[in-house]
């Protein structure tokens, strides 16, 4: 629950502890601000609830259509696709009222119609297969490679999961053997009646898909034909991804045309509504020329916002000013620390732009032509 906002009396009235409660209260409630939907998020949400649910309801033998969703990091693509499929999970399970229609008579009926797996650094098919079935539950102990492939299609099947979710896929480097072992055992669980959700940052240029450029009039994403001859031993296989795949990318906020800056007024309008400072959060955040000191921090990336509108609150509630201004803002810059879950040689990382450094107005030296210093010394002599 967040906390709740009270007036700077009320806040006096309490006690030393009951103040301190109150500011560990408001701390956590910053930490853990709501997700909000941005016209990007909504439009990959909108993508990929429709290749879910087109997947869920088919009954053919036949591949399952996937969605790559690609973005830098911090934009939010694992909070956005999460969101969707939480929605749809919901909505599946109510449909089949909370069971699984597949389920055998006699056994534990256990329903899981999405699961979510990160893919590990410096990935194997081994190590994919244990992170698939840790989710599930299942004992992988001393399994060989093809008994963990033969466990995770039976735990999909078992549980009517509908979707699985791959993250941080663009961890997969195509120079190593293993990476393309990978690559293959992704193919293969293609072949069951589950559709994958691909997340990674830069997979474009990442080998996964044969590069590609983006039409700028669509924006849609091109891929050149596939050579005859070529560096790879198999230049189809990432034919056989954009075949199989739709790429969707999740961008960072705009402020260039009027649109692009009320959209970006409206997402800062949202996270007024959930600070719990003493004075009056609306227009903090976008009276004046706020909105762009803000979008000069952050680059539109929902992620770094969040982190610099966290530590904001922080540091107004330890001063007591109670108010996010440019020049408490200025006193410090979201750094990769904030963010150690995302691995930097993956790319994962946003470029964070520095706090702007305050120049102070330089004091101007008096003129001295024009003093008296007295008589000279051979004068006085």
């Amino acid at each position: 629950m967040p906390a709740p906002v009270i007036t700077p009396q009320a806040y006096a009235n309490k006690t030393p502890r009951q103040r301190r409660i109150h500011n560990l209260h408001r701390l956590a409630t910053h930490s853990s601000l709501p997700i909000q939907a941005t016209p990007m998020s909504e439009a990959v949400a909108r993508t990929v609830r429709a290749r879910v649910e087109d997947g869920a309801f088919s009954h053919k033998a036949g591949t399952r259509a996937g969605v790559m969703v690609n973005g830098n990091g911090a934009q939010g693509k694992t909070e956005t696709v999460c969101a969707a499929l939480a929605g749809f999970e919901e909505e599946w399970l109510a449909l089949n009222n909370y069971l699984n229609p597949d389920a055998m008579p006699g056994t534990r009926d256990l329903v899981a119609p999405v699961a979510y797996v990160r893919c590990p650094v410096k990935a194997t098919p081994i190590s994919t297969c244990q992170r698939i079935l840790d989710f599930y539950g299942e004992d992988h102990k001393a399994m060989r490679l093809e008994d963990l492939i033969r466990t995770v299609k039976t735990a999909i099947i078992e549980h009517a999961t509908k979707a699985l979710v791959i993250d941080d896929i663009t961890r997969l480097k195509l120079h190593r053997e293993a990476d393309q072992d990978v690559l293959d055992l992704i193919r293969e669980m293609m072949s069951m009646p589950v559709t994958l959700i691909l997340v990674g940052v830069g997979i474009p240029t990442s080998g996964l898909l044969r590069e590609g450029r983006r039409d700028p009039k669509t924006g849609n994403w091109l891929f050149p034909p596939v050579k005859d001859r070529g560096r790879s031993p198999n230049e189809h296989a990432a034919s056989q991804h954009e075949r199989r795949f739709e790429l969707i990318d999740l961008d960072p906020f705009r402020y260039d045309t009027t649109q692009q800056i009320a959209a970006w007024t409206a997402h800062l309008r949202g996270l007024e509504q959930h600070l719990c400072l003493l004075h009056n959060a609306e227009g903090m955040l976008t009276d004046g020329d706020m909105p762009e000191y803000l979008f000069s921090r952050t680059k539109g990336v929902v992620g770094v916002l969040e982190k610099l509108i966290q530590r904001g609150c922080r540091y107004a509630i330890e001063d007591g000013s109670e108010r996010l201004t440019k020049g408490l803002l200025s006193q410090f810059t979201v750094t990769p620390d904030d963010m150690p879950d995302l691995d930097a040689e993956s790319g994962e990382q946003p470029v964070i732009p520095a706090a702007p450094v305050s120049k102070k107005p330089r004091a101007k030296g008096r003129v001295t032509v024009f003093d008296d210093n007295g008589p000279s010394a051979e004068s006085a002599g």
